[in-house]
Protein backbone atom coordinates (compact mmCIF):
# COMPACT_ATOMS: atom_id res chain seq x y z
CA UNK A 1 0.00 0.00 0.00
CA UNK A 2 1.36 3.44 -0.91
CA UNK A 3 0.65 6.68 0.94
CA UNK A 4 -1.65 9.33 -0.50
CA UNK A 5 0.14 11.58 -3.02
CA UNK A 6 1.44 14.74 -1.40
CA UNK A 7 0.84 17.19 -4.25
CA UNK A 8 -0.71 17.53 -7.71
CA UNK A 9 2.51 16.59 -9.51
CA UNK A 10 2.59 13.35 -7.52
CA UNK A 11 -0.94 12.55 -8.69
CA UNK A 12 0.09 13.11 -12.31
CA UNK A 13 3.11 10.83 -11.89
CA UNK A 14 1.03 8.22 -10.09
CA UNK A 15 -1.54 8.08 -12.91
CA UNK A 16 1.13 8.22 -15.61
CA UNK A 17 2.81 5.17 -14.09
CA UNK A 18 -0.44 3.32 -14.78
CA UNK A 19 -0.55 4.62 -18.39
CA UNK A 20 -3.32 7.08 -17.57
CA UNK A 21 -2.60 10.45 -19.16
CA UNK A 22 -4.45 13.36 -17.57
CA UNK A 23 -4.29 17.13 -17.61
CA UNK A 24 -3.58 19.47 -14.70
CA UNK A 25 -7.25 20.25 -13.88
CA UNK A 26 -8.15 16.56 -13.52
CA UNK A 27 -5.02 15.83 -11.48
CA UNK A 28 -5.90 18.76 -9.21
CA UNK A 29 -9.43 17.58 -8.44
CA UNK A 30 -8.18 14.01 -7.84
CA UNK A 31 -5.57 15.35 -5.40
CA UNK A 32 -8.19 17.39 -3.56
CA UNK A 33 -10.57 14.44 -3.33
CA UNK A 34 -7.81 12.32 -1.81
CA UNK A 35 -6.55 15.07 0.48
CA UNK A 36 -9.98 16.11 1.79
CA UNK A 37 -11.55 12.66 1.81
CA UNK A 38 -14.38 13.82 -0.45
CA UNK A 39 -16.17 11.69 -3.06
CA UNK A 40 -15.23 12.61 -6.64
CA UNK A 41 -18.05 12.93 -9.18
CA UNK A 42 -16.85 12.55 -12.77
CA UNK A 43 -19.26 13.38 -15.56
CA UNK A 44 -18.74 13.26 -19.32
CA UNK A 45 -19.37 11.38 -22.52
CA UNK A 46 -18.96 7.61 -22.54
CA UNK A 47 -15.44 6.42 -23.32
CA UNK A 48 -13.57 9.47 -22.03
CA UNK A 49 -11.72 7.57 -19.28
CA UNK A 50 -13.83 8.18 -16.17
CA UNK A 51 -13.88 4.55 -15.03
CA UNK A 52 -10.19 4.14 -15.84
CA UNK A 53 -9.26 6.79 -13.26
CA UNK A 54 -10.59 4.57 -10.47
CA UNK A 55 -8.75 1.56 -11.88
CA UNK A 56 -5.50 3.51 -12.19
CA UNK A 57 -5.74 4.88 -8.64
CA UNK A 58 -6.48 1.44 -7.25
CA UNK A 59 -3.51 -0.14 -9.01
CA UNK A 60 -1.07 2.69 -8.29
CA UNK A 61 -1.94 2.97 -4.59
CA UNK A 62 -2.22 -0.76 -3.95
CA UNK A 63 -5.82 -0.40 -2.81
CA UNK A 64 -8.62 -2.85 -3.51
CA UNK A 65 -11.06 -1.71 -6.21
CA UNK A 66 -14.71 -2.33 -5.32
CA UNK A 67 -17.06 -1.59 -8.20
CA UNK A 68 -20.79 -0.99 -8.00
CA UNK A 69 -22.11 -1.13 -11.57
CA UNK A 70 -25.35 0.84 -11.64
CA UNK A 71 -28.40 -0.15 -13.64
CA UNK A 72 -32.08 0.73 -13.85
CA UNK A 73 -33.93 -0.66 -10.85
CA UNK A 74 -30.88 -0.95 -8.60
CA UNK A 75 -31.98 -0.67 -4.96
CA UNK A 76 -30.19 -0.31 -1.66
CA UNK A 77 -30.55 -4.02 -0.80
CA UNK A 78 -28.77 -5.09 -3.97
CA UNK A 79 -26.04 -2.51 -3.39
CA UNK A 80 -25.47 -3.16 0.32
CA UNK A 81 -26.21 -6.73 1.41
CA UNK A 82 -28.41 -9.80 1.09
CA UNK A 83 -29.09 -12.71 3.42
CA UNK A 84 -28.11 -16.13 2.14
CA UNK A 85 -31.60 -17.62 2.35
CA UNK A 86 -30.55 -20.98 0.92
CA UNK A 87 -27.96 -21.50 3.68
CA UNK A 88 -30.40 -20.25 6.30
CA UNK A 89 -33.00 -22.78 5.19
CA UNK A 90 -30.43 -25.58 5.38
CA UNK A 91 -29.56 -24.51 8.94
CA UNK A 92 -33.23 -24.50 9.91
CA UNK A 93 -33.84 -27.97 8.43
CA UNK A 94 -30.72 -29.29 10.11
CA UNK A 95 -31.86 -27.94 13.47
CA UNK A 96 -35.33 -29.47 12.98
CA UNK A 97 -33.85 -32.85 12.06
CA UNK A 98 -31.72 -32.77 15.19
CA UNK A 99 -34.83 -32.59 17.32
CA UNK A 100 -35.53 -28.92 17.24
CA UNK A 101 -33.74 -25.99 18.79
CA UNK A 102 -34.68 -22.98 20.80
CA UNK A 103 -36.39 -20.55 18.42
CA UNK A 104 -34.72 -17.42 19.79
CA UNK A 105 -31.29 -19.04 19.78
CA UNK A 106 -31.77 -20.28 16.23
CA UNK A 107 -32.94 -16.86 15.07
CA UNK A 108 -29.89 -15.17 16.54
CA UNK A 109 -27.63 -17.70 14.84
CA UNK A 110 -29.27 -17.24 11.44
CA UNK A 111 -28.71 -13.46 11.29
CA UNK A 112 -24.95 -13.32 11.68
CA UNK A 113 -22.02 -12.60 9.38
CA UNK A 114 -21.93 -16.29 8.48
CA UNK A 115 -25.12 -15.87 6.44
CA UNK A 116 -24.54 -12.33 5.23
CA UNK A 117 -23.67 -11.71 1.58
CA UNK A 118 -21.88 -8.35 1.41
CA UNK A 119 -22.50 -6.27 -1.70
CA UNK A 120 -20.19 -3.44 -2.86
CA UNK A 121 -21.30 -0.66 -0.48
CA UNK A 122 -21.06 -2.82 2.63
CA UNK A 123 -17.78 -4.34 1.46
CA UNK A 124 -16.33 -0.84 1.03
CA UNK A 125 -17.20 0.01 4.66
CA UNK A 126 -15.28 -2.96 6.03
CA UNK A 127 -11.57 -2.88 6.90
CA UNK A 128 -9.34 -3.91 4.00
CA UNK A 129 -5.81 -5.36 4.28
CA UNK A 130 -4.27 -2.71 2.04
CA UNK A 131 -6.09 0.27 3.51
CA UNK A 132 -9.31 2.00 2.54
CA UNK A 133 -10.49 0.67 -0.84
CA UNK A 134 -11.36 2.60 -3.98
CA UNK A 135 -15.16 2.46 -4.31
CA UNK A 136 -16.27 3.00 -7.91
CA UNK A 137 -19.98 3.78 -8.31
CA UNK A 138 -20.13 3.50 -12.08
CA UNK A 139 -22.76 5.08 -14.36
CA UNK A 140 -24.88 6.50 -11.55
CA UNK A 141 -27.18 8.14 -14.11
CA UNK A 142 -28.61 4.70 -14.93
CA UNK A 143 -30.27 4.48 -11.49
CA UNK A 144 -33.28 6.40 -10.21
CA UNK A 145 -33.81 9.11 -7.58
CA UNK A 146 -34.64 6.79 -4.63
CA UNK A 147 -31.23 5.16 -4.94
CA UNK A 148 -29.58 8.59 -5.10
CA UNK A 149 -31.38 9.51 -1.88
CA UNK A 150 -30.03 6.38 -0.21
CA UNK A 151 -26.48 7.28 -1.28
CA UNK A 152 -26.74 10.65 0.48
CA UNK A 153 -26.43 9.01 3.91
CA UNK A 154 -23.88 6.45 2.78
CA UNK A 155 -21.59 9.12 1.30
CA UNK A 156 -22.13 11.66 4.08
CA UNK A 157 -21.42 9.42 7.06
CA UNK A 158 -19.74 6.47 5.33
CA UNK A 159 -22.01 4.04 7.08
CA UNK A 160 -24.80 1.60 6.24
CA UNK A 161 -27.44 0.09 8.48
CA UNK A 162 -28.41 -3.58 8.64
CA UNK A 163 -31.57 -3.91 10.77
CA UNK A 164 -30.61 -7.33 12.15
CA UNK A 165 -27.00 -6.39 12.97
CA UNK A 166 -26.96 -2.62 13.43
CA UNK A 167 -24.91 0.12 11.81
CA UNK A 168 -21.63 -0.59 10.05
CA UNK A 169 -19.34 2.44 9.94
CA UNK A 170 -16.17 2.53 7.85
CA UNK A 171 -13.09 2.74 10.13
CA UNK A 172 -11.45 4.69 7.31
CA UNK A 173 -13.60 6.29 4.58
CA UNK A 174 -13.16 4.64 1.17
CA UNK A 175 -11.89 6.60 -1.80
CA UNK A 176 -15.17 7.16 -3.65
CA UNK A 177 -15.42 7.86 -7.36
CA UNK A 178 -18.81 8.26 -9.00
CA UNK A 179 -19.24 8.44 -12.77
CA UNK A 180 -22.09 9.57 -15.00
CA UNK A 181 -22.52 9.62 -18.77
CA UNK A 182 -25.19 12.31 -18.27
CA UNK A 183 -28.07 10.35 -19.79
CA UNK A 184 -30.05 12.20 -17.10
CA UNK A 185 -29.27 14.86 -14.53
CA UNK A 186 -28.10 13.67 -11.12
CA UNK A 187 -29.70 15.51 -8.20
CA UNK A 188 -27.87 18.56 -6.83
CA UNK A 189 -28.02 17.23 -3.25
CA UNK A 190 -25.74 14.34 -4.22
CA UNK A 191 -23.41 16.51 -6.28
CA UNK A 192 -22.95 18.91 -3.35
CA UNK A 193 -21.42 16.10 -1.33
CA UNK A 194 -18.77 15.55 -4.00
CA UNK A 195 -16.02 17.36 -5.81
CA UNK A 196 -17.00 17.65 -9.47
CA UNK A 197 -15.12 17.41 -12.74
CA UNK A 198 -16.30 17.25 -16.34
CA UNK A 199 -14.16 14.77 -18.30
CA UNK A 200 -14.17 16.03 -21.87
CA UNK A 201 -12.79 14.57 -25.07
CA UNK A 202 -9.04 15.22 -25.13
CA UNK A 203 -7.22 17.55 -27.49
CA UNK A 204 -5.29 16.09 -30.40
CA UNK A 205 -1.95 16.22 -28.55
CA UNK A 206 -3.44 14.71 -25.38
CA UNK A 207 -5.10 11.90 -27.31
CA UNK A 208 -1.79 11.18 -29.03
CA UNK A 209 -0.17 10.85 -25.58
CA UNK A 210 -2.92 8.48 -24.48
CA UNK A 211 -2.61 6.35 -27.60
CA UNK A 212 1.17 6.26 -27.25
CA UNK A 213 0.76 4.96 -23.69
CA UNK A 214 -1.93 2.39 -24.48
CA UNK A 215 -0.82 1.25 -27.95
CA UNK A 216 2.94 1.96 -28.09
CA UNK A 217 3.44 -0.45 -31.01
CA UNK A 218 1.59 1.90 -33.37
CA UNK A 219 3.83 4.10 -35.53
CA UNK A 220 3.64 7.85 -35.12
CA UNK A 221 2.24 8.25 -38.65
CA UNK A 222 -0.56 5.73 -38.08
CA UNK A 223 -1.36 7.14 -34.64
CA UNK A 224 -1.67 10.64 -36.05
CA UNK A 225 -4.07 9.47 -38.76
CA UNK A 226 -6.14 7.44 -36.29
CA UNK A 227 -6.46 10.25 -33.75
CA UNK A 228 -7.17 12.89 -36.39
CA UNK A 229 -9.81 10.70 -38.06
CA UNK A 230 -11.57 9.92 -34.76
CA UNK A 231 -11.49 13.57 -33.72
CA UNK A 232 -13.08 14.52 -37.05
CA UNK A 233 -15.78 11.87 -36.53
CA UNK A 234 -16.71 13.58 -33.27
CA UNK A 235 -17.67 16.69 -35.26
CA UNK A 236 -20.02 14.68 -37.49
CA UNK A 237 -23.74 14.27 -36.84
CA UNK A 238 -23.55 10.81 -35.27
CA UNK A 239 -25.89 9.07 -32.85
CA UNK A 240 -22.94 7.99 -30.69
CA UNK A 241 -19.59 9.74 -31.01
CA UNK A 242 -16.49 7.55 -30.46
CA UNK A 243 -14.63 8.00 -27.18
CA UNK A 244 -10.97 7.58 -26.33
CA UNK A 245 -11.63 3.92 -25.58
CA UNK A 246 -12.71 3.45 -29.19
CA UNK A 247 -9.58 5.23 -30.44
CA UNK A 248 -7.42 2.76 -28.53
CA UNK A 249 -9.50 -0.24 -29.68
CA UNK A 250 -9.30 0.86 -33.30
CA UNK A 251 -5.53 1.33 -33.18
CA UNK A 252 -5.10 -2.15 -31.70
CA UNK A 253 -7.36 -3.64 -34.40
CA UNK A 254 -5.29 -1.95 -37.12
CA UNK A 255 -2.09 -3.27 -35.55
CA UNK A 256 -3.55 -6.78 -35.46
CA UNK A 257 -4.24 -6.46 -39.21
CA UNK A 258 -0.69 -5.14 -39.87
CA UNK A 259 -2.11 -1.91 -41.28
CA UNK A 260 0.53 0.76 -41.85
CA UNK A 261 -1.76 3.58 -42.96
CA UNK A 262 -5.47 4.23 -43.31
CA UNK A 263 -7.40 3.75 -46.53
CA UNK A 264 -11.15 3.95 -47.30
CA UNK A 265 -11.28 0.15 -47.55
CA UNK A 266 -9.49 -0.40 -44.22
CA UNK A 267 -11.78 2.15 -42.57
CA UNK A 268 -14.88 0.43 -43.98
CA UNK A 269 -13.67 -2.97 -42.78
CA UNK A 270 -12.94 -1.81 -39.22
CA UNK A 271 -15.60 0.81 -38.52
CA UNK A 272 -17.20 -1.53 -35.99
CA UNK A 273 -14.28 -0.83 -33.67
CA UNK A 274 -15.16 2.86 -33.36
CA UNK A 275 -18.87 3.16 -34.24
CA UNK A 276 -21.47 1.05 -32.45
CA UNK A 277 -24.65 1.89 -34.34
CA UNK A 278 -25.47 0.69 -37.84
CA UNK A 279 -26.90 4.06 -38.90
CA UNK A 280 -23.60 5.74 -37.99
CA UNK A 281 -21.60 3.09 -39.85
CA UNK A 282 -23.71 3.46 -42.99
CA UNK A 283 -23.30 7.23 -42.85
CA UNK A 284 -19.49 7.04 -42.77
CA UNK A 285 -18.87 4.10 -45.10
CA UNK A 286 -17.82 4.51 -48.73
CA UNK A 287 -17.14 7.93 -50.21
CA UNK A 288 -17.79 9.72 -46.92
CA UNK A 289 -14.90 7.88 -45.27
CA UNK A 290 -12.64 8.77 -48.21
CA UNK A 291 -13.63 12.43 -48.00
CA UNK A 292 -12.93 12.63 -44.27
CA UNK A 293 -9.61 10.82 -44.68
CA UNK A 294 -8.51 13.23 -47.45
CA UNK A 295 -9.40 16.24 -45.29
CA UNK A 296 -7.61 14.77 -42.29
CA UNK A 297 -4.43 14.12 -44.27
CA UNK A 298 -4.51 17.64 -45.70
CA UNK A 299 -4.76 19.08 -42.19
CA UNK A 300 -1.94 16.87 -40.92
CA UNK A 301 0.34 18.00 -43.76
CA UNK A 302 -0.22 21.67 -42.94
CA UNK A 303 0.00 21.20 -39.15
Amino acid sequence: MSQLPQDIDAVERLLTDEDYVCGRPLATVVFLALKLGRPLFLEGEAGTGKTEIAKALSAAMGRRLIRLQCYEGLDSASAVYEWNFAEQMIAIRTAEAAGGADRDALKSELFTDDYLIARPLLEAMRPQPGGAPVLLIDELDRTDEPFEAFLLEALSDFQVTIPELGTVRAPEPPIVILTSNRTREVHDALKRRCLYHWVDYPTFDREMEILSARAPEASDALSREVVAFVQRLRTEDLFKKPGVAETIDWAKCLLALDVMELSPQVIADTLGAILKYQDDIQRIQGSEAGRILDEVRAELRTA
